[in-house]
This record gives C-alpha cells, sequence and structure tokens, in this order.
C-alpha cells in the first residue's frame, strides 16, 4: 500500500480506484436505496464523498498529464473519460496507470 503513496503516478492509481469504488456505491446502492426504498441518507453521505474524490481525481490527472507530456487527445483524455464510467476507473488502471508506475 505506501508504493501508491511515494510517487504520482501511485497516487492517481490510488485515487482511481477509491473514485471507482465510491462511483460503484453510489450508482449500484445508494441510488437505488433511494429510489425504490425511499431512503436517501447513503446518496446524502457518498454523494459529496464521491464528489470529492472526482475533483481530486480530475485534478490529479491533469496535472500528471501536463507532468508527464501525455498527449491530451489520447492519454489524458482516456484517463478522464474512464472517471465517468462505472469501472471505467479500473479499466485504466490495468490498462494505463499500472504499465507507468513501473
Amino acid at each position: 500500500m505506501l508504493k501508491f503513496l511515494t510517487t504520482k503516478i501511485g497516487r492517481l492509481r490510488l485515487i482511481a480506484f477509491l473514485e471507482g469504488i465510491s462511483l460503484l456505491i453510489l450508482v449500484c446502492i445508494a441510488m437505488p436505496l433511494k429510489y425504490a426504498y425511499s431512503e436517501p441518507s447513503l446518496v446524502k453521505t457518498m454523494g459529496p464523498i464521491h464528489g470529492l474524490l472526482f475533483v481530486f481525481f480530475v485534478v490529479n490527472t491533469l496535472s500528471i498529464g501536463v507532468e508527464y507530456k501525455w498527449k491530451f487527445s489520447t492519454t489524458t483524455w482516456k484517463v478522464l473519460i474512464a472517471c465517468f464510467i462505472p469501472f471505467g476507473t479500473f479499466y485504466i488502471d490495468k490498462t494505463i496507470l499500472s504499465k507507468m508506475a513501473g
């Protein structure tokens, strides 16, 4: 776990994982509870957490994209799009970020 905290790519991978988990909890658990059972408390809790992780992910992706001179039209764009799709951050971690981490 400490290896994720020692590099910028590692931190982005950790944020991507947490953002992906928070999106899945929000979409697959919290939203059904809210609309099927009129129980909005998990949405009220997970919504801001996911929002914060989303912003961290976007800011870190852009920062690393500039630092590593990623082409925006390919790498940066793919990584940014991933946070909008359930399981997307896990796919991007496997196909792009893990290869950059070494």
